[in-house]
């Protein structure tokens, strides 16, 4: 499973960013996810979740970020987003998308496969400074 992160930079205080995470299989093509987050890791810091949704829509949110960021889901329920908006110094760092529970369906044998597993990406970094 390969998650790719798209849209983070530099932004001044007070400014906005959306981040975008689409994840795929490498053996066949994904059918569902069940959560699907973003969590964030500042230097010299724990990696801390910034949000999550479930399939259903449900989220949950660090208590940090409540009321300036939102996170939503594709209709190809295979991306997620995350929309920042009063960006803060504190909210630098870099962002990692995660999916847990996914099913695919096998490219050749056409056999669906689920795991339980939390798969990660690479992220994408960012910034607010002025």
């Amino acid at each position: 499973v390969q998650l790719q992160a798209f849209g983070g930079g530099l932004v001044q205080p007070g400014g906005s960013l959306r981040l975008s995470c689409t994840a795929s299989g490498s053996i066949g093509s994904i059918i569902s996810i069940d959560d699907m987050g973003w969590y964030r890791q500042a230097p010299g810091k724990e990696r801390e979740l910034v949000a999550i949704i479930t399939r259903a829509g449900r989220t949950n949110y660090a208590d940090s970020v409540k009321g300036r960021i939102t996170i939503s889901r594709g209709a190809a329920k295979n991306t997620v987003y995350l929309e920042m908006n009063s960006l803060k110094p504190d909210d630098t760092a870099h962002y990692y998308c995660s999916v847990h529970g996914l099913c695919l369906i096998e490219r050749v044998s056409t056999q669906i496969i689920c795991d339980g597993e939390d798969h990660w990406g690479d992220g994408t970094q960012v910034t607010v400074s002025s």
